[in-house]
């Protein structure tokens, strides 16, 4: 399985734990909530239902509305199929989502796991954002190495692009920071407020609902929006507490570094 099929059946797992839904329906979620998967088509997304079928993680149900399945009938149309997760399904996804291994720091996969974060646990929510600022860390650093040896040879455009691409990466490792204070707050103000530790999700055996974090429906993608909250466990000045990742439509303009463009033309 590549790994862009297996972020595929990651998210249709997680949406429809959230609720059962037809085929159209759930492609319209993974559109509008998970912006990685903007740009796919029914071809990806049927073959992947049919794999999750065979696999016992799905079944599949006719539409329930009896005036629908007349109406589809009367028309000649096939019924709808209405997909259901199953109790396996179910096992499934919680597997997946208490993995936290280097997969789960890379850019599709991480936005995917982000999108998700409202039925994960805490601790693994944490060791996930930290894996994924290490992850960036690392890139940055190598983009820094590159740039200065290189710069003397690129002209302006390569050049201000090379620093546009640095610049990015250096916001979201800030908003990773942020993030990560959050979920730290959040933890040591429960503990706070019961020292024995009982109200920690990861001793008490809470759902991850205690998290900063809400459900995927909710969720703009971690690459242009994130997750609503109801709670305000954050201090970032955001209405939900939680800091908006860059590029997330909402939130606070991204730096500008005050550099004029090259081209001599005002940015939009």
């Amino acid at each position: 399985m590549s790994r862009r099929s297996g972020i595929l059946e990651f998210a249709v797992l997680g949406l429809l734990r959230e609720s059962p839904m037809h085929g159209y329906e759930l492609r319209k979620r993974l559109n509008t909530s998970l912006g990685i998967f903007r740009a796919f088509s029914y071809g990806t997304l049927y073959p992947c239902l049919k794999t999750l079928v065979a696999s016992g993680w799905l079944i599949e149900e006719p539409g329930s509305a009896p005036e629908e399945a007349l109406a589809t009938s009367l028309a000649g149309r096939r019924a709808k199929i209405v997909y259901r997760l199953t109790a396996d399904g179910k096992d499934h996804f919680e597997e997946l989502l208490s993995q936290t291994g280097p997969d789960a720091w890379e850019d599709e996969h991480f936005a995917a796991r982000f999108a998700f974060f409202g039925q994960t646990e805490r601790e693994v929510r944490m060791r996930v954002l930290e894996g994924r600022r290490s992850r960036l860390e690392e890139r940055l650093e190598k983009m820094s190495a590159s740039l200065a040896r290189t710069r003397e040879r690129l002209d302006d455009y390569t050049l201000e692009l090379q620093r546009h691409g640095m610049e990015s990466v250096e916001r979201e490792v800030r908003w990773l920071n942020e993030l990560i204070e959050s979920e730290r707050a959040g933890r040591d103000q429960r503990r706070s407020d019961d020292p024995s530790g009982s109200s920690d999700s990861s001793a008490s055996g809470a759902g991850p609902e205690a998290g900063p974090g809400s459900s995927a429906a909710r969720h703009d993608g971690a690459a242009g929006g994130t997750a609503r909250s109801t709670t305000t466990s954050g201090t970032t000045g955001e209405p939900d507490g939680l800091p908006r990742p860059p590029g997330a439509s909402g939130g606070s303009p991204p730096e500008t570094s005050g550099r004029p463009d090259p081209s001599g033309d005002t940015t939009p």
